[in-house]
């Protein structure tokens, strides 16, 4: 829609302070509607303690955005894939999943995404566009609040590369911390990347309490450019000198995550090659069972659990991720596909 509206979603509490501040109204205004936002109106006229005709000014700058539910999957363990249409009608998929700590989202940043992972279906049809910082915490409101419960964690490992997203996924990550916003602990966010790592230093520098995870996939550089076309930008050199620079920098350990697709990463040659680059390092192998996706002719490995024995035999800390959702269009851009056809 171009009604040069903004969603006030996209601003930061500072940025939304000062323009309160340019406009001639008091800072805590701002925190007002800021406080107002994220208890989830979506109509300036039902922030009550805020004057009428500024609520009136509001709405004449502003949108807050809203997206509609276009499609909801209930899995039989209870995980709940969401498709979200957002006020210009692009799709985005959402992932609820139910742990013993509660609930955790898996979230998009872009509509689509542009780096080419031959197992993922949410590249197929390439990147239609970035998702503004607002759009991307739409996510956890309005699942939220169709589950009727509070969202502690968060990983952005939906559809979309958060690090080609990099100034409006920061944004994201300052107004869902924020305490008078959604109030997330840093330490419950993941952020997942294919290994963007000019990205990964910025990130790094912005000592974030965060968890990167940085999706390998192979140890060898031939291998995984077959795999992830960004290999070819950034080999596996450079991403784990990236690696390297993040933990040094934050402290903080990461997480590799390594899906396991049959008779092609999953040989203990594989598994002796990932050992040997990544000892020494704080870091942590998630190993991942392929998912099925109908224009890919992957298969699950049958060597999953071999090959998380030989990586803890030679030291490397290594977990399988255990499948939610299989039985629903588990894989990601899987249910926007079907739905743009």
């Amino acid at each position: 829609m171009s009604d040069g509206l903004k969603n006030i979603k996209d601003f930061t509490l500072n940025e939304l302070t000062e323009w309160f501040m340019a406009e001639g109204q008091p800072a805590y205004r701002a925190k007002q509607c800021y406080k107002w936002i994220y208890s989830g109106v979506e109509d300036f006229s039902q922030m009550t303690d805020i004057p009428k005709n500024l609520r009136e000014e509001l709405s004449e700058r502003f949108y807050i955005s809203a997206p509609q539910i276009a499609d909801k999957q209930i899995s039989k363990d209870k995980t709940v894939k969401y498709l979200f249409r957002h006020r210009d009608g692009a799709l985005t998929e959402t992932v609820v999943m139910s742990y013993k700590y509660g609930l955790s989202a898996c979230i998009s940043t872009q509509v689509g995404c542009n780096m080419g992972c031959a197992f993922c279906a949410s590249t197929l049809d390439g990147k239609e566009r970035d998702l503004s910082a607002g759009e991307i915490i739409d996510q956890l409101i309005f699942a939220s609040r169709d589950m009727g419960e509070r969202i502690s964690h968060v990983v952005l490992m939906g559809m979309g590369e958060p690090l080609d997203n990099y100034g409006n996924v920061l944004k994201f990550l300052s107004n869902v911390t924020n305490p008078i916003g959604l109030d997330f602990s840093g330490r419950n966010i993941s952020l997942s990347t294919c290994g963007l790592a000019d990205k990964i230093k910025m990130l790094a520098d912005e000592k974030l309490q965060l968890t990167l995870s940085v999706s390998l996939h192979s140890a060898f550089d031939g291998k995984r450019s077959e795999i992830m076309p960004v290999n070819r930008r950034y080999n596996i050199a450079t991403l784990l000198n990236a690696v390297r620079y993040y933990i040094e920098k934050t402290g903080r350990r990461v997480s590799f995550e390594y899906t396991l697709i049959d008779g092609k990463n999953d040989t203990p040659a594989d598994a002796e090659k990932l050992a040997s680059l990544l000892k020494g390092m704080l870091c942590h192998v998630n190993l991942i069972p392929v998912n099925n996706v109908r224009e890919k002719n992957f298969k699950k490995s049958r060597n999953t659990e071999k090959f998380k024995e030989m990586l803890l035999k030679l030291g490397i800390n290594a977990t399988v991720r255990r499948e939610l959702g299989s039985d629903i269009d588990a894989a990601c851009g899987q249910l926007r596909r079907r739905h743009n056809k």
